[in-house]
């Protein structure tokens, strides 16, 4: 029997209406002889809800705690649909992370998946039960509950995928694929047959919000060909798979133009040009586990210079208190951060082979008068930093200038 894992976010259960749309689309499914593992996210604005009462609580609440509270609303969405599919003459069980055997490192709020031990799933799977899975979550090696950071309910359903041997992954969401840029920000952004693996994962850690970047990574790594879709309509979504010869790269040059607002620069003045002190740095960062994206190191003046750095929004705190507590040990003169910045980026891997990308990047955002403050590149993207105000209007030039408005086969 086929085995296909189906993964429906928030907004695809976010009230009864639309939890009865899920139960008609598995129950399509499993008639049609497949084994069904569902995985779901939390309701609506549940889990935001939750943060924000906990904030009200405590301003600066634990890691621990967090992840017990937030957990919470995958466990209600698994166990009410659990009980739709029932009523709907299915035999359905909802299971947790722990249940699911998922075991995680100590990462509070954005812990990796180290282990799946799926042996419940596939009891409850033997007897023709669909599997109601809560995304998000696992338990690390001391029995505490922990989370797999915002859209971790991708990451559950890949990796439960890959455990499992899933003929099919289907990501069904409130769009229905993957556009060329964001249609909010972009209105002449259009829908992405495919995609593969290395271009998503790009667009995904730039600020696409329609996959996590981590369940892409592990989609790679075990070769999870991905469909996201809409929960709502019918239609066939973009398939995200290893490269293939219509995606090759002397047909398209760039696949997509993704913006990004939700970072923050930090930047570090009158450091000590000397070995090691970039080391110190970085360590104390990464010790508080904030993930560090673009680095710009100024040219010396006088054996003095600025390291700039940005980091998302949510960790700037965490990554400002880190340094505070640093200064007087690498003797710099002071931090300033600036959250008023958003992150423009172009993603193709018709880059490896087309020389002039930079240049008609460049070109673009000067004729619109757009000042670049960072730059960072791979071998298939190139990201500028630029002051938060013009971020949309970057993103619009961008992706008019690399022809992505155009209608293409």
């Amino acid at each position: 029997m086929p085995l296909v894992v189906m993964k429906f976010g928030g907004s695809s259960v976010a009230d009864p209406e639309k939890i009865q749309n899920v139960v008609r689309r598995v129950k399509e499914k499993r008639e049609a002889g497949n084994g069904i593992v569902v995985v779901v996210s939390a309701m609506g604005d549940t889990t935001d809800e939750m943060i924000a009462l906990a904030q009200k609580l405590n301003p600066d609440p634990s890691e621990r705690e967090m992840d017990q509270l937030i957990s919470s609303g995958e466990r209600i969405s698994a166990a009410l649909l659990a009980m739709a599919l029932q009523n709907a003459g299915l035999k359905a069980t909802s299971l947790t992370g722990e249940q699911m055997g998922i075991i995680t490192d100590d990462s509070h709020t954005k812990a990796r998946i180290l282990q799946i031990r799926p042996d419940k799933i596939k009891t409850e799977l033997a007897e023709s039960a669909v599997v109601v899975a809560a995304g998000f979550q696992g338990t690390n090696l001391k029995k505490d509950v922990t989370t797999l950071g915002r859209g971790g309910s991708d990451t559950t359903a890949v990796a439960l995928a890959a455990a499992l041997d899933a003929d099919f992954c289907e990501i069904y969401t409130d769009v229905d694929g993957v556009y060329t840029s964001d249609p909010r920000v972009v209105p002449a952004a259009r829908k992405l047959g495919r995609i593969s693996y290395d271009e998503m994962l790009e667009m995904a850690s730039l600020g696409a919000r329609v996959m996590q970047s981590r369940a892409v990574e592990f989609a790679k790594k075990f070769s999870v060909v991905l469909h996201v879709r809409s929960s709502f309509k019918e239609s066939q979504g973009t398939i995200i798979s290893e490269e293939t010869d219509d995606m090759a790269m002397e047909k398209v040059v760039i696949r997509g133009v993704t913006l990004t607002e939700d970072e923050a620069k930090l930047t570090i003045s009158g450091v000590p040009d000397r070995p090691g002190i970039a080391a110190t740095i970085f360590k104390a960062i990464a010790e508080r586990n904030v993930n560090v994206d673009m680095i710009i190191q100024n040219v010396s003046e006088e054996g003095f210079t600025d390291v700039s750095f940005t980091v998302p929004r949510a960790e700037l705190n965490k990554a400002r208190q880190t340094l505070d507590a640093l200064l007087p040990q690498i003797k710099a003169k002071g931090v300033k951060a600036d959250e008023s910045i958003a992150k423009a980026s172009i993603v193709g891997v018709g880059m490896k082979s087309h020389p002039g990308i930079a240049a008609t990047m460049f070109d673009a955002l000067s004729r619109e008068e757009i000042n670049i403050m960072m730059i960072s590149t791979s071998e298939i993207k190139i990201s500028c930093v630029v002051e938060k105000q013009v971020g949309e209007k970057a993103a619009r030039a961008l992706h008019s200038a690399f022809g992505l408005d155009q209608e293409k086969d």
